[in-house]
């Protein structure tokens, strides 16, 4: 295949002395948007870093595969940057990876399927290969690296003598692009090479591809799951020997997954395999960590609902107000009016059924759905709010995954079992539950929080807003911030959009303090430290916290503990004067969607001032603790 057809010679640069991630995401956005591939390198960094949250994109043998998924990309394409030196801060899988081949690879988020994808899975593939690595390692022009990229002849594989062992396995990674193919890749070839049957299911951005046959299944002796997300049908293997690791590991070393994947398989005969258990899980999670991602999992499902839902109807207000349609708005069956309230439906009926589907199905997989949507609606019929909807998304997940376990059958009636059973039984036994014995004391102990955090003010008020304000700053993006953003929601689920306006105001804190200090005191910091601090405040104004990481890295105590005090300030400031905002992800253009405080222009001023009065502390506490740090280090 010839995968020239995703770049050209103006996206490709070798012999560049770049030594910094950063820069190097940069440089290749650049080459990218310059070529006309993406609309914005703001949005496409965005996506970028997100995916680099992840999980790592180094890989190993001087190469990484970074990628982002994201709608300013106008059509799927690679950037290549070969530096002279290595980069020195790139996290690889293998840790003395030392990375010099860059292949930045962008996807539009709307064409996840299409055929544009099979020329990014052949670059990942082919660099599955040492030969052909190595071939791009001693490139030394562009035209050289285009050339080795265009279409290449498959070499035939040399027979190797069978060892009689089968396996099947399925790779999948988080963006269902890179690592996917890589990892199918090396367990076809190490296994290859061994005289070992390998089948390769790959699950990922493409739907399911080189699905595994029944006759496949049957005859192998094992099944392989490498993979960082949950996998599909995996009810096709059971009772045969599993090796569950992250995807990761055949990159790594494909022979010594396969050597597991042998001992694991030592004692079973694929001919038995009807009466043979279901073999324990060795790499199952624990409750708690199930508990974790299933909250997570329910978050991301309703993030789009509720920035939808609020945004809709913040529009249908300002259009009101500004052309002078209050009347319009008040009449329920104008289209103003309608439009008002399928905004307002989003997040009063929809946000909880949807997060407590969602949290079910991260559980026990789709016949979850239907118990979770049903515990959901529940949960709002007993006006429990967000923290009902949680407690019927783990009520659901949890019982349908002892249903899955325990009522079961084989032939016609697993049918009737699947389409049902689960779904009636479950939907009865998670609505008697909500509706009639464990939801009600959460109705109470919701009804307890909103009235709490509606009789919040002044101190009170204050130490609420310092506490979401110093965990949003705590781990810029991590496990801390991510729990206040959890009770952020839920918060605004109940009605009180307080906590969430705090939540916006200090986002902006860590990115703003970080350029200013850049600017004001340009001989305190490096070159690259100057070049990362002349950007971050547009990723501020974006909402956006991960931009000051690289500084917190380099010295986590000072930088960090210099955002949280200023995010203590902004957070005490916007709750003590009651700020709301109801409308999630809409950046500095938050401050024209306020509600409550002050009310007019006040609520604007509060809000921004407050986010830069944080950021002025924690600017002056930067300059200071930096100055002090190099003091010592010329001591």
């Amino acid at each position: 295949m010839d995968l020239t057809k995703a770049t050209s010679h103006d996206l490709i640069a070798v012999g560049e002395n770049i030594t910094k991630k950063d820069d190097a995401f940069k440089f290749l956005t650049e080459r990218l948007y310059a070529a006309g591939k993406i609309s914005s390198k703001e949005e496409f960094l965005k996506a970028v870093y997100a995916r680099e949250e992840e999980s790592v994109t180094g890989l190993e043998n001087g190469i990484a595969i970074p990628h982002g998924k994201s709608d300013t990309v106008k059509s799927a394409a690679f950037a290549v940057l070969k530096t002279n030196a290595p980069i020195t801060d790139y996290q690889s899988l293998d840790p003395n990876n030392q990375v010099q081949l860059v292949f930045l690879l962008a996807i539009p988020s709307a064409e996840a399927g299409t055929t544009h994808l099979d020329l990014l899975s052949e670059l990942a593939t082919r660099l599955a290969n040492a030969d052909y690595r190595k071939e791009l390692m001693a490139a030394k022009t562009p035209n050289e690296l285009l050339d080795l990229l265009g279409e290449r002849l498959e070499k035939k594989a040399t027979a190797t003598k069978s060892s009689g062992k089968s396996f099947v396995a399925i790779t999948a990674c988080a963006a269902g692009i890179a690592h996917t193919y890589m990892a199918a890749e090396a367990l076809s070839k190490a296994a290859a090479d061994r005289g070992i049957i390998m089948h390769v299911e790959k699950q990922g951005a493409k739907g399911i591809e080189d699905r595994l046959t029944a006759d496949q299944i049957n005859q192998a002796d094992g099944v392989i799951y490498a993979h960082d997300v949950r996998l599909q049908n995996l009810d096709r293997f059971k009772g045969m020997p599993a090796l569950d690791i992250p995807v990761a590991d055949p990159i790594k070393n494909a022979n010594a997954v396969l050597d597991k994947a042998i001992l694991k398989s030592q004692n079973y005969d694929p001919n038995s395999r009807i009466a043979t258990e279901e073999a324990p899980d060795e790499g199952k999670k624990g409750i708690g960590t199930e508990i974790k991602d299933s909250v997570l999992t329910g978050i991301s499902y309703i993030i789009p609902i509720i920035i939808a839902g609020g945004m809709i109807s913040a529009i249908a207000v300002m259009v009101a107000q500004g052309f002078g349609l209050q009347s319009m708005l008040n009449d329920p069956k104008s289209w103003l009016a309608i439009l008002k309230t399928l905004g307002g439906n989003m997040l009063s009926m929809l946000m909880v059924p949807v997060l407590s589907a969602y949290m079910a199905y991260s559980i026990a997989d789709k016949p979850a759905l239907g118990p979770g949507f049903a515990g959901g609606l529940a949960a709002n019929m007993i006006s429990s709010g967000f923290l009902g909807g949680m407690l019927a998304g783990l009520i659901a997940g949890y019982l349908m995954k002892w249903m899955k376990k325990h009522v079961h059958a084989e032939g016609a009636f697993s049918g009737v079992i699947t389409f049902w059973v689960y779904p009636v039984i479950g939907t009865l036994i998670v609505g008697v539950l909500m509706l009639f014995i464990v939801g009600q004391p959460v109705a109470w102990l919701n009804q307890g929080l909103i009235g709490w955090l509606n009789s919040m003010a002044g101190s009170n008020a204050i130490l609420l807003g310092a506490v979401i304000g110093g965990m949003v700053s705590f781990d810029l993006g991590g496990p801390v911030n991510k729990a206040a953003y959890a009770f952020c929601l839920g918060a605004m689920a109940n009605g009180n959009f307080v906590p969430y306006c705090v939540f916006a105001s200090v986002k902006m804190v860590s990115a703003f303090s970080v350029s200013a200090a850049c600017l004001l005191r340009k001989d305190l910091f490096t070159d690259e430290e100057r070049q990362i601090g002349n950007q971050t405040w547009i990723l501020g104004l974006a909402g956006i916290t991960e931009g000051a990481i690289p500084f917190a890295m380099a010295d986590p105590i000072r930088v960090i503990g210099s955002f949280i005090i200023g995010s203590i300030v902004t957070g005490g400031i916007v709750a003590y004067y009651a700020v709301g905002l109801n409308v999630p992800g809409a950046g500095i253009f938050s401050m024209f969607l306020l509600r409550g405080g002050v009310g007019g222009l006040m609520n604007p001023l509060i809000w921004l001032g407050a986010a830069l009065l944080g950021a002025a502390i924690s600017t002056i506490l930067l300059i200071i603790l930096r100055k002090h740090k190099l003091s010592k280090v010329a001591a």
